[in-house]
């Protein structure tokens, strides 16, 4: 059974650490099961993200949606933020390399700012339990200093989305999300 366990840094983002199966012809692993979240709600879609070496994507964030995340090849340097409002680990930053050596699945709550950058040509999978809904797709900048995240790539590549995002500080009050309460 894999190991499962909340982040030491950020509350509710779970994390996944696979049990392999294998001999000669290869091998076998759960990266996925929906009884592992209990803060999540069912998947209902799933994607994959194709990026070359130096690609950076986000940071993006959502009101009402969770992201399930695995890298399936390469190397990506993960970056999370939490923004919640009212959060025990409000203004967070936790930083993972996930992919080859280290191949973990994140559970992303909705609040925390999210993104990676390609370290290596890689493939990411992910799962979200909404469907894209535009009003939903907010940002912050990648390079924000009061985020301060290591990115492990040079001279990175990213959209205009991602380039136009703003900083923390300049975020209007009510497109921060709030920490969901829990008795």
């Amino acid at each position: 059974m894999a190991k499962v366990y909340e982040s030491d840094r950020i509350a509710d983002v779970i994390l996944v650490e696979p049990q392999f199966f294998g001999d000669d012809r290869g091998r076998f692993l759960e990266t996925y099961r929906r009884s592992w979240f209990p803060l999540g709600r069912e998947m209902v879609q799933s994607s994959r993200s194709d990026k070359s070496a130096g690609t950076l994507v986000g940071l993006h964030y959502h009101f009402h949606q969770a992201d399930y995340w695995y890298v399936v090849s390469g190397r990506a340097q993960v970056v999370l933020h939490d923004l919640r409002l009212g959060s025990k680990t409000q203004g967070t930053t936790l930083e993972i390399e996930a992919g080859a050596e280290n191949e973990i699945g994140i559970f992303i709550p909705p609040g925390v700012a999210h993104g990676f950058a390609a370290v290596t040509d890689m493939t990411l999978t992910y799962l979200v339990d909404n469907y894209y809904n535009p009003s939903d797709e907010l940002g912050v900048a990648w390079n924000d200093p009061e985020i301060g995240a290591d990115w492990k790539v040079t001279s990175p590549v990213y959209s205009d989305r991602d380039a136009k995002n703003p900083l923390k500080k300049d975020i209007e009050p009510y497109l921060l999300p709030r920490a969901v309460m829990r008795s």
